[in-house]
Parts: C-alpha cells; structure tokens; sequence
C-alpha cells in the first residue's frame, strides 16, 4: 500500500487535491466535525479543559471558535484532547484500507505531529496567497485572526514544501489539478 500525506497552507485546496485521486481519503477535519457532533467523552474532557466556552453538546465550533480567539493557550488544550482522538481514527482507516493499492492522508498538521512517518510520499499543495485568501473569504466560517493563530502551529511552508516528493500547483481551477493528479498517479503508480 502506497500512504500519500498532502501538505500546505489553510485554504490551499489540500481536501480538493485529496479527492482528485480517487483513492481512499482520511480527511482529518471532517473526522473532527464528525467528533464535535457525536464524540460524548470528548466533549466532556473539553468541557473541563475549557468550561467558559464549551456550553453543549454536540459541540458547537463557534465556541471552539470563541475559546481560540479569546485565549490561544485554549488551541494546545483543544489539540491534546482532540489529536488523540483522530489519530486512533486514522489507524483505524489505515487498517481498513490496508489491502488497497493508494490512501490518501489530508491530515492539516500531518509533519507537525510526526505523522509523515506513515507516509511513502508527501505532496505539497501550492498556491499563490492572494488565491488562498480568496478561497477562504468564501468559507462561511471564516476569520482571519483564527488563521493568523492557527498558522502559529504549523511548520512553515517552504519547509513543508522542501519534505515533500512533489508539488501540485493550484490555480483553483479544476482541470490543471485534474492532469497534474494524473501525472503523479502514473510516476507512482507504475514506477
């Protein structure tokens, strides 16, 4: 089994990427809206971590949201509660997926939390700032202090960019990502 992780900035088209190969996809975000909405000892333990702002359950991420913005310490709480929780669910899909050919890891802190050590090949996710920041105007969600605090954890990206085997550049439009995936599926694939 050939693990490919994808690297690169917030709003870079990481997922989209991810999706372009038609392989399996663990998709760490989803996988921690999925715990928000159902995860009950999760939210407990935030609970207790972070009382002032984690008021329900399921959990709502505008109060995850809210914690961030009002103290940043409450982000590393959130992640040593969280990160464990998504990484026992990423070797659950590995296992599962274990007789496939190609999975795909879209995992935002993937060389933060060492987890590239899982990974035969790294692809970075390219794209120019000013079509980042476009892309992520559109997410309903968004804030660009919560960016700017988040950005704060990761590594930054020419060094991202450095680990990785390969770079997909992203212009946002369909087609050149379309022929730029099937390039790199006919290098590793058939090497």
């Amino acid at each position: 089994m050939i693990k490919i992780g994808i690297l690169g900035d917030i709003g870079s088209g990481k997922s989209f990427v991810a999706k372009q190969f038609g392989f399996p996809v663990f998709d760490a975000d989803n996988e921690v809206r999925k715990i928000y909405k159902k995860d009950k000892k999760c939210y407990i333990k935030l609970k207790k971590a972070i009382p002032k702002y984690i008021l329900s359950f399921p959990i709502n991420k505008k109060e995850i949201a809210k914690s961030i913005l009002s103290n940043q310490k409450n982000l590393k709480k959130i992640i040593n509660i969280v990160h464990p929780i998504v990484r026992s669910r990423m070797n659950k899909f590995i296992n599962k997926n274990k007789k496939k050919k190609v999975i795909i890891l879209d995992v935002p802190l993937l060389l933060e939390n060492k987890i590239d050590k899982k990974t035969d090949i790294l692809i970075f996710v390219d794209a120019k700032k000013k079509e980042i920041i476009k892309n992520l105007k559109k997410r309903k969600n968004y804030n660009e202090k919560k960016i700017k605090i988040l950005k704060k954890f990761q590594l930054p990206l020419n060094y991202k960019k450095k680990k990785s085997n390969f770079v997909i550049k992203n212009n946002f439009k369909i087609q050149p990502i379309k022929k730029s995936v099937k390039l790199l599926k006919k290098i590793f694939l058939y090497k």
